[in-house]
């Protein structure tokens, strides 16, 4: 059954893309959910119409996280939390903790899930920290975390 894709859909194409899925997929997944209507002859316009305007948002959020990417690359990041006197952090430091700590110091929004920690920072020191806004884009800022008081 040939379908014109109105949102992404993993393993299958992206909007705006006609595509050829099976006809349980489509009646029972695709069409329900709003994320695909079937593709009749004269819906090839509708589609490229679509593609544009994906292509054209695509462009703009790339030239947006390259923009974050300049104004954080280099970035040292300096945030104060508990710790005792071994220097072992009272909690953690997250991802959420240093997007904030982006944003306070750099002015720069920047989704917790563009973070990259494996797991949180529980020690005094000084971290190199991924930030990855796009698949390809992304930058590394460094993160120092030092005792309050």
């Amino acid at each position: 059954m040939k379908v014109l894709l109105r949102s992404d859909v993993d393993g299958v194409g992206r909007r705006g893309d006609i595509v050829e899925v099976a006809g349980g997929f489509a009646r029972n997944f695709l069409l329900p959910e709003g994320r695909a209507m079937i593709a009749p002859d004269g819906v090839v316009g509708q589609a490229a119409a679509m593609r544009r305007s994906r292509d054209l948002r695509e462009a703009k959020d790339r030239e947006a996280a390259e923009t974050q990417v300049s104004v954080l690359s280099g970035t040292v990041l300096r945030l104060e939390a508990r710790a005792g006197s071994a220097g072992k952090l009272f909690g953690s430091v997250s991802a959420a903790d240093v997007a904030d700590a982006v944003k306070a110091q750099k002015g720069v929004e920047v989704d917790r899930r563009h973070v990259v920690l494996d797991e949180p920072i529980k020690a005094v020191g000084t971290y190199e920290v991924p930030v990855r806004i796009l698949d390809d884009i992304g930058t590394t800022v460094t993160v120092e975390v030092v005792a309050a008081g």
